[in-house]
């Protein structure tokens, strides 16, 4: 997993080595200066026994100190700014990987990831690593080297003092690790609830109108209340822990501090050591050195448990391989548009219990409109996403043009399907922006004539900035029926071998529907057309029609044929056409 991340420091390799280099600097030079203090003035002061001392030797000893602090100073400031660099630049780059990968996710790979969980990773996640990491070239250089090197300088002024650190040193690494032995735990935990977190702001964000609808904003903001407290209750509990870290350190370091004035005391007065009153400040200054390293050293472990929960996490996105992916030497061109499906079955996990789809056999010639009908959960969009590969099939194979569709290139394979979705979706930008989704090189007669094919033109036209008018994130200031005919024309602009709508008329009226299927019939007669719809009339005058139930294909024909011989297909066209007549009937009546 570290060997994965550490990939993201490419770049900023340099700022990363330099981090810990003037670190170092830093830290020699700093814990040199009460070492002169000691060893060269506050000695040469002890022996003076009433003599005039020597201001030249303390002018010069005390300039190198000073000289020392600008060092430490320069280093230090260098240090800093190297670190933010190679940090910003680590999370810069673990984004763009992360957001790569999921771009290349199949549905499955989205499905095993919840979109709140992504979010969550890509943000929470990533800045508790980066912090991490510019701790890690960064004070946690400088507490190791601080530790050290103030254990070897106070041994070298007073040996004796290497009992006292024997003493309190195991008691700190001790209670160290068992406090991050029981914190880690509840942190992993903790991310889970940061997921279904956000999962409920997204959730009601996106469903904001149906929320206000059916006035919920208080069962809202009960929900949001009780995720929020779960998320409060579980760092609670962690940093409850997180917070004997502190006692144990201070009492540890006045211990320390005490253990130091007494053996260096009792020396002095009763060993008759001079010297050793003038080392006690330099060793009372270095043990709090120590013990500062130890109390920089337990922050930094606190920050790297969650840094490591968060890691793993983005380990997991970034390790996760999409199972559909491109063949060795794929074909790059799909010659027609007849799909055809041989024995199909399919599940959408191993686990699962059921298929979705079973036994499906059926073929599209090129250039035919195909419509589907059933009813919710007869697997319609299943079946549609297997052309494109959105999913691959358990069992059985799917063609286009003849060819399996597993061994096409993705890119190429999906260039000549077009889908529009059963929840149109469409971007932040001006119109034109979003029509040319299918096709980033076309021109504006291009852009209009599949607007007007897609019947968006007249509306687009009225707009007082026509095709530059904005469209809001998701396409909220434009209506439902609005947005379903753009990203038709989106689709269109694509110059597809095959074209799917996936229920994509259903917000428009029944007149401006038949003029699309009219403009797809005289305008695009060599595209394949299959038609997800819940109205009959939406694909009555179809080549042929697949009536689903249950995963399976119940049904196929014209609309006479299937009238005269499946129940299903005739019971849905009766209810729909004496709803109509009945609308018909009550509006003349009102009359």
């Amino acid at each position: 997993m570290l060997k994965r991340l550490l990939k993201c420091v490419k770049g900023y390799r340099k700022e990363t080595i330099l981090t810990p280099l003037f670190m170092l600097g830093e830290v020699v030079f700093e814990l040199l200066i009460p070492y002169i203090m000691s060893s060269k003035i506050l000695n040469y002061l002890a022996g003076l026994d009433g003599a005039n001392p020597d201001f030249a030797y303390l002018v010069t000893w005390g300039l190198v100190c000073l000289l020392f602090a600008c060092i430490s100073f320069t280093c230090g400031t260098f240090s800093g700014v190297n670190a933010a660099k190679a940090s910003a630049g680590f999370a810069s780059n673990l984004r763009k990987d992360l957001f790569y990968n999921v771009q290349n996710f199949s549905f499955a790979s989205v499905d095993k990831f919840s979109t709140s969980s992504l979010v969550t990773r890509l943000t929470t996640d990533v800045t508790n690593v980066q912090n991490s990491f510019m701790m890690i070239i960064r004070i946690a250089v400088r507490s190791p080297l601080m530790l050290i090197v103030s254990l070897i300088l106070s041994l070298d002024l007073y040996p004796e003092v290497g009992v006292i650190y024997a003493i309190f040193i195991p008691v700190i690494a001790g209670s160290l690790i068992g406090i991050m032995a029981y914190v880690m735990p509840l942190f992993k935990r903790i991310f889970k609830k940061y997921d279904a977190l956000n999962e409920s702001v997204q959730e009601n964000v996106k469903g904001m109108r149906v929320v206000k609808a059916y006035v919920r904003e208080e069962y809202e903001k009960q929900k949001f209340e009780a995720s929020a407290e779960d998320v409060k209750s579980n760092f609670v509990k962690a940093e409850k822990v997180l917070a004997f870290n502190n006692p144990i350190m201070m009492g540890c370091m006045y211990g320390t501090m005490l253990a130091i004035i007494i053996i260096c005391g009792k020396a002095g007065i009763f060993g008759g050591d001079k010297l050793i009153v003038g080392k006690l400040q330099t060793l009372i200054s270095y043990g709090m050195s120590v013990l500062m390293s130890f109390m920089s050293l337990s922050f930094i472990f606190a920050m790297s448990t969650i840094a490591l929960a968060s890691a793993k996490r983005i380990y997991e996105v970034l390790e996760e391989d999409s199972d559909i992916v491109s063949p060795e030497n794929a074909i790059t061109e799909v010659k027609d548009g007849s799909v055809e499906f041989k024995n199909v079955n399919f599940k959408y996990s191993e686990s699962a219990e059921n298929y979705a789809l079973s036994n499906v056999n059926l073929k599209i010639n090129s250039g035919e409109t195909v419509g589907i009908i059933g009813g919710t959960g007869s697997s319609k969009t299943t079946l549609i996403n297997l052309i494109s590969r959105l999913y691959d099939v358990t069992d059985g194979e799917v063609l286009v043009a003849g060819v399996n569709v597993k061994d096409y290139d993705l890119k190429v394979l999906r260039d000549s399907v077009s889908v529009v979705l059963q929840k149109n979706l469409l971007f932040s930008g001006t119109i034109s922006e979003n029509i040319r989704w299918g096709d980033k090189d076309a021109t504006d007669e291009e852009v209009k004539r599949v607007c007007k094919l897609a019947c968006a033109d007249e509306f687009v036209s009225n707009f007082e900035k026509g095709y530059d008018k904005y469209i809001e994130q998701g396409g909220t200031n434009v209506s439902g029926g609005q947005k379903q005919r753009l990203c038709i024309a989106r689709a269109l602009l694509k110059k597809p071998k095959v074209l799917i709508l996936d229920d994509s008329t259903s917000a428009v009226d029944t007149k401006t529907d038949a003029l699309i299927r009219k403009a797809f019939k005289e305008e695009i007669p060599n595209t394949t057309k299959i038609i997800i719809a819940q109205r009959v009339a939406s694909v009555m005058d179809a080549d042929k029609i697949v009536v689903m139930d249950g995963g399976k294909i119940v049904g196929l024909g014209t609309h006479a044929e299937l009238y005269a011989t499946n129940e299903i297909y005739r019971e849905v066209y009766d209810t729909q056409n004496k709803s109509a007549d009945d609308e018909e009937k009550f509006n003349k009546e009102g009359k």
